[in-house]
């Protein structure tokens, strides 16, 4: 449905409509003080993607590739001030939604690192294959209506175009990735982990018509978790009061079956013995992103400051945490210091990296193992100690690599190294928490 206020509401003052509007919005929606939404692994037999001929090795050589394609991305296109709020990446977990009235199943892929979600919609002009659910008509749906031109969240979307005074996006990237659409606002039902249907009515989204290249096959688009206002996240701001958190249990190469899961409002709040919290940093040239101030990493008893050409090391927010991208991405010259501090600490065998040639310090391994040193990130105010599965991982049966990796664009704390940790986002307090688990599904 398509709704333009100048004509369909002529007899009601804008005023009173948007207060009403707003007004509906709050009514409906302050029951819902909290929820926990599984989290699908890309990998994982539930997910559209999966591919029972895989091997382990070839699935973490798959997330590997997706990663560095991802940080490309990012140094690509952001690096050089292509600022939007779609990322046309690919992510590593799922989360599955419904969508209009009836209800549309679909897979979103998470993303903090966007602020609009958006799905395929029908009519197609240009849309990249979609496994496991049918492609979103918004003209089935009874919730459905377009957004005019004069929306505060329309202007607050980059770039956009109006077409008939409603408002249309137009995304671009470098590689010709592209996703053209329109902004709706439509009803988006999350299912909790306790069996619960949450419906979040008036939610804005993109509805895209024309999406190509590298947007990944097999879900039908992106949940936005960023900054920005558009993101999920501020718009339910006022339910959830600023708090989401997940806890991303290690699901790659073997345990393609455990429980990840995402919490937001009062079920996402991370206390306890053992947490560990950190600010939150605003950058206004990359606001869709949270930024972390990484102060160094300590290999053993050797501590190494984080130092880094892209982003000034005294300044604060000099690393962002995201959930798409399975490594961590450190500035080079920063890079070769844990280079060398690894190599002095580990008395192992060291080889080449026999699969793609990225990993510089591999070694043998017969059980996918290592005996490796303390390895400590150092964030203000929050030292959190890595796993040897958050920094080391098998590439098949006999080798095993240190999986961070030298960047010359922003680093990026990847989400290999947050696995087994429950993460909790408050953007009230503009912090980050921390806390180790042993176990995702019993949070």
């Amino acid at each position: 449905m398509k709704i333009n206020r100048t004509k369909d509401f002529t007899l009601i003052p804008r005023l009173v409509l948007l207060s009403f509007f707003h007004l509906s919005l709050v009514c409906y929606r302050k029951s819902v003080n909290g929820f926990t939404v599984d989290l699908i692994h890309r990998d994982s037999p539930l997910s559209p993607f999966y591919n029972p001929s895989s091997t382990p090795s070839e699935r973490l050589q798959n997330a590997f590739h997706r990663s560095f394609s991802r940080a490309s991305f990012f140094n690509k296109n952001l690096v050089n001030a292509i600022q939007s709020s779609v990322t046309p990446t690919e992510g590593e977990f799922l989360m599955k939604i419904s969508i209009g009235t009836p209800p549309v199943d679909t897979f979103v892929t998470l993303d903090t690192g966007s602020d609009l979600t958006w799905i395929q919609c029908e009519p197609c002009v240009h849309c990249f294959a979609q496994l496991g659910t049918p492609i979103f008509d918004p003209k089935k749906s009874s919730t459905y209506f377009q957004v005019d031109c004069e929306n505060l969240y329309c202007q607050d979307l980059l770039p956009i175009t109006c077409i008939d005074d409603m408002c249309h996006y137009n995304a671009t990237y470098s590689d010709n990735t592209h996703s053209i659409g329109e902004l709706g606002i439509e009803t988006l039902t999350f299912t909790s982990t306790s069996g619960e249907n949450v419906p979040i009515l008036y939610t804005f989204f993109g509805c895209g018509h024309d999406n190509g290249d590298q947007f990944p096959v097999g879900t039908s688009g992106i949940i936005g978790l960023g900054r920005g206002d558009i993101s999920i996240v501020n718009q339910m701001n006022d339910e959830i009061k600023g708090k989401f958190s997940y806890c991303l249990a290690s699901s790659i190469p073997a345990h393609v079956n455990v429980t990840s899961r995402i919490s937001f409002g009062d079920s996402a709040v991370v206390s306890g013995p053992g947490v560990v919290s950190t600010p939150l940093i605003r950058r206004e040239s990359l606001k869709s992103f949270y930024f972390l101030t990484l102060e160094s990493i300590s290999v053993g008893d050797k501590n190494l400051p984080f130092i880094s050409s892209t982003i000034s090391s005294n300044d604060q927010g000099n690393i962002f945490i995201d959930s798409g991208n399975t490594l961590t991405h450190v500035p080079s010259d920063f890079y070769a210091s844990l280079e060398e501090a690894l190599v002095a600490s580990i008395s192992a065998p060291r080889i080449d990296d026999p699969t793609s040639g990225h990993f510089k310090v591999c070694y043998a391994s017969d059980l996918g193992t290592i005996n490796a040193p303390k390895i400590v990130a150092h964030f203000t105010n929050a030292d959190v100690e890595l796993s040897p599965a958050n920094v080391f991982k098998p590439m098949d049966t006999s080798v095993i690599c240190f999986a961070m990796v030298p960047t010359d664009g922003i680093p990026i704390y990847g989400n290999l190294a947050q696995m087994d940790f429950l993460i909790g986002y408050d953007l009230v307090a503009n912090q980050l928490s921390f806390l180790r688990t042993d176990d995702c599904s019993k949070l």
